[in-house]
């Protein structure tokens, strides 16, 4: 059986792995306080909702403005753009914080898990995975996208 990372709260073993973790990025010349904020702005072309994304304290606060103007948004969610604006996210964190880098090279080859089993029945199963009846069920792209930026930086020589 293959070795398993689930991560859940930032607080929490692996925690630094979620969006909602402060690790500051900078993206378009701006400050951005989370991964989450700068993934929830990169889905709008208004620049006022995006500033009023990166203008919030929280993360939770600035996926919540994200949600109220989800009218507007201009990539769909969980689509190829989705993933792509994640990826990058992801890349900036890696950049902003070499320390990272070597955290996610030290987590060797282990299967990482966005883990959602705590959340109602089939939430965020997109993003994570919930443990159920023994197996992982969900399309886990976060922890996936964190094992593609893994090999990218094994095949680079490290972080």
């Amino acid at each position: 059986m293959e070795p398993i990372i689930a991560f859940t709260k930032v607080a929490l073993p692996f925690g630094w792995l979620g969006n909602m973790a402060p690790y500051p990025v900078t993206y378009g010349g701006n400050a951005w306080r989370t991964t989450e904020a700068l993934f929830q702005a990169l889905r709008f072309e208004d620049k006022s909702i995006r500033e009023a994304i990166r203008q919030e304290k929280s993360p939770m606060a600035a996926k919540m403005v994200a949600k109220r103007h989800k009218s507007q948004m201009v990539v769909v969610p969980m689509g190829a753009a989705d993933l792509d604006n994640m990826r990058r996210a992801l890349r900036l964190k890696l950049q902003a914080h070499p320390a990272l880098g070597r955290q996610l090279l030290a987590t060797g080859g282990a299967r990482i898990v966005e883990d959602c089993s705590r959340r109602p029945h089939g939430s965020g199963l997109f993003w994570g995975a919930a443990l159920r009846e023994g197996r992982w069920v969900g399309e886990n792209w976060l922890g996936r996208l964190w094992e593609e930026l893994r090999a990218s930086l094994r095949e680079s020589g490290g972080a």
